[in-house]
């Protein structure tokens, strides 16, 4: 039979004081786990400064993508599969578990709260899904030169008729998309005069426009 083949990944930030308990625990699964753990650091890519092989995840790319919402959390793939177990904050007793290391953390605390993954900070879900979920929305885009005042452009476009609007920029479209649970492409219905189909992206442009705020998205 093929031995079981584990790989780790170990997600923190250095302003985050669980983190900062364990430095002797992630410095331990280093020497033990060597190319096997993969050490992804959100903020100070010199933390924790008694391991030489980090990554640099700063731009939130791994944390978005593996939905890392409390840090730190330590993941465990086997035999090549992703996400098998994961466990955060830390908890002796879980991560020994978890590692098959039994005296890992032998002098720590039995248990302390982990901290809000920076994926969690206010907007940021928004940015990450505009920089990593490109796909997600459909509809045209509209590149403005830098001189284009951006009111002026809404009216030349017929999108006002002359009342303010608010500019649906990817990012405020994107906010808004958050009020609901639908997919941005999935077809409403018909809208009239033309009758042409209504998706949940388009319904979200408008709001936007109108300055609604997302919970105002009841679809």
């Amino acid at each position: 039979l093929k031995q079981q083949e584990h790989y780790y990944s170990l997600v923190v930030k250095k302003d985050c004081p669980t983190c900062a308990l364990i430095e002797p625990v992630i410095k331990q699964l280093s020497e033990t786990f060597n190319d096997s753990l993969a050490i992804y650091v959100q903020d100070d890519p010199s933390f924790p400064e008694n391991v030489i092989t980090k990554i640099d995840d700063s731009s939130l790319e791994f944390s978005y993508k593996q939905n890392i919402e409390i840090v730190p959390t330590l993941i465990r793939s086997d035999n090549g599969l992703d996400n098998q177990a994961r466990i955060f904050g830390w908890n002796k007793s879980e991560w020994q578990e978890l590692t098959g290391i039994e005296n890992l953390g032998a002098n720590l605390v039995d248990s302390k709260p982990g901290c809000g993954s920076k994926t969690q900070d206010p907007g940021m879900n928004e940015i990450l899904t505009l920089r990593f979920d490109t796909d997600r929305l459909r509809a045209r885009k509209i590149e403005l030169a830098e001189s284009e005042d951006i009111m002026e452009a809404c009216f030349e476009r017929g999108w006002s008729d002359g009342l303010p609007v608010v500019p649906p920029t990817l990012l405020r479209v994107t906010r808004m998309l958050s009020g609901t649970d639908l997919s941005a492409d999935e077809i409403i219905g018909s809208v009239p005069p033309d009758n042409k189909p209504c998706t949940v992206e388009k319904i979200a442009i408008n709001a936007v426009m109108a300055g609604c705020k997302p919970d105002h998205l009841l679809v």
